[in-house]
């Protein structure tokens, strides 16, 4: 190959890696990208920034949206393990959650770590009925006398820490909740509720949209985020639970949406 020919392949792979670069760190610093703004800012076609955004996203640098392209929302691995982190910070959505389960319901409770400290959260002696997918959620309940308690079944998603097959698909197409308090590994305005699995995602579509309402705790870290399977739209969610630090931006938006906020006080 001629020098100069080597020279501009090389000149266009740095380019490349330039372009990948500070699209990573506008994503960290500003959250959501928009492929007209960085075509400008570099001075490219839009058409280029769409395919470097497919690009990463395909290596799992961002999620593709429309108009351009959202964070990775966090994944730190099994039920178990994100139960783990910042329980004080799922305790406080939990204590602002529990109140939307009233007495004589019908609630589904989804798998997640939240919705786990919401199990935890709800008291003893409420007299409801409790169905959920997720193990670890049932093992939680099982102590509370006043509860009904219905576990979903078929083969578990270890990844997931529930059932979310066929059989279990089956089993919610039964059910009719009062209320949903659905799992979501990302929230955002635009993109919705979003999970990481693909059957997960379906499983709760599912529930969803044989629930009467639908609550979602949702810590801060997942706001602006997005995993790549949607769930629902913002406005198919009555009821969103956030932290308090929840930027006020992604409140106005959730609100727009048509969706009920509600903030998280930390005791103290």
């Amino acid at each position: 190959m001629h020098v100069y020919a080597r020279f501009l392949i090389m000149a266009s792979d740095l380019l490349l890696r330039e372009r990948k670069s500070l699209i990573q760190d506008r994503l960290g610093t500003n959250g959501r990208v928009l492929a007209v703004d960085l075509a400008r800012e570099l001075n490219v076609s839009e058409d280029t920034i769409r395919r470097d955004l497919r690009e990463m996203a395909a290596a799992g640098l961002c999620e593709r949206v429309y108009g351009g392209a959202l964070p990775i929302a966090p994944d730190a691995g099994s039920l178990s393990a994100r139960a783990a982190l910042v329980p004080e910070r799922k305790a406080a959505l939990a204590r602002a959650s529990v109140g939307f389960i009233e007495r004589g319901m019908t609630v589904f409770l989804d798998a997640g770590s939240t919705n786990l400290a919401i199990a935890q959260a709800i008291a003893p002696d409420l007299s409801a009925t409790i169905v959920t997918n997720t193990p670890l959620i049932a093992t939680a309940l099982m102590e509370k006398p006043g509860l009904d308690l219905i576990l979903i079944g078929g083969p578990l998603d270890r990844a997931v820490g529930a059932a979310i097959g066929a059989r279990a698909q089956r089993d919610a197409e039964l059910l009719r909740p009062d209320l949903c308090l659905l799992g979501s590994c990302g929230a955002d305005a635009e993109a919705g509720l979003t999970a990481f699995h693909f059957e997960d995602a379906e499983f709760k579509r599912l529930i969803a949209s044989r629930s009467r309402s639908v609550l979602a705790a949702i810590t801060s870290d997942k706001l602006g985020t997005a995993a790549p399977h949607a769930v629902i739209d913002i406005d198919a969610a009555s009821t969103l639970v956030l932290e308090a630090n929840a930027p006020e931006a992604q409140i106005a938006a959730f609100t727009a949406q048509g969706a009920r906020v509600v903030l998280a006080r930390e005791q103290g």
